[in-house]
């Protein structure tokens, strides 16, 4: 029976060692997404996307992605710290590191560890630890809460600017294809593969 429990875990901390964990990722993104993006850097075996039980407000994801090994998962942590990666063409560069076991939530118990929960009265030596250590989640809780805020900020900041600077190129073409009028705008076009099908039929 231990040995079982003892290769249960060792498979689970092989699974941990070759996923990468994802946060601000976009509320656009999905398993499809993800996958295309990462596929070029290696296998995608599996995706979970992870529930955030303490800001639901916030709409950025965090995802576990988990690779066919360690290796793929390196390479990937790799480029993703050596330049800023986007997915979706959203303003928000997605930040990634090493998994760890207390991200799954269907991770297998320790083998030789036991863990007990009990009820702390106010006679107890150990309620004021534990107190303090409740204000300082709150606390971080807070931090974490008005450091989301100010990226969100940063976001829309930075989407608006995309947003003008795409309107800006869109109206530049324009005014070349009204001058070109032989339909030289168009043949370019053609040739480098942007489409310039838009609501007015252009």
């Amino acid at each position: 029976m231990g040995s079982d429990t003892e290769k249960e875990y060792a498979a689970f901390e092989a699974k941990v060692k070759r996923t990468v964990y994802l946060d601000n990722v976009s509320p656009q993104v999905n398993d499809t997404v993800i996958k295309t993006a990462f596929e070029q850097y290696g296998t995608v075996t599996k995706i979970h996307f992870i529930q955030n039980y303490i800001e639901q407000s916030y709409n950025g994801k965090c995802v576990l992605v988990e690779l066919e090994n360690e290796k793929q998962a390196e390479g990937i942590l790799e480029v993703l710290s050596s330049y800023p990666f986007m997915m979706s063409g959203m303003p928000r560069p997605v930040r990634a590191r090493h998994a760890e076991p207390e991200m799954f939530d269907d991770r297998p118990s320790k083998p030789g560890k036991k863990i007990e929960l009990v009820w702390l009265k106010p006679n107890n030596p150990d309620f004021e630890v534990a107190q303090k250590l409740k204000n300082l989640t709150k606390k971080h809780a807070a931090e974490q809460s008005f450091l989301q805020k100010k990226q969100l900020e940063e976001e829309e900041k930075l989407s608006k600017q995309q947003a003008e600077a795409l309107k800006g190129h869109y109206q530049k073409f324009e005014m070349m294809d009204s001058t070109l009028g032989d339909g030289t705008s168009k043949r370019l076009a053609k040739y480098y593969g942007v489409n310039l099908t838009d609501d007015k039929g252009i």
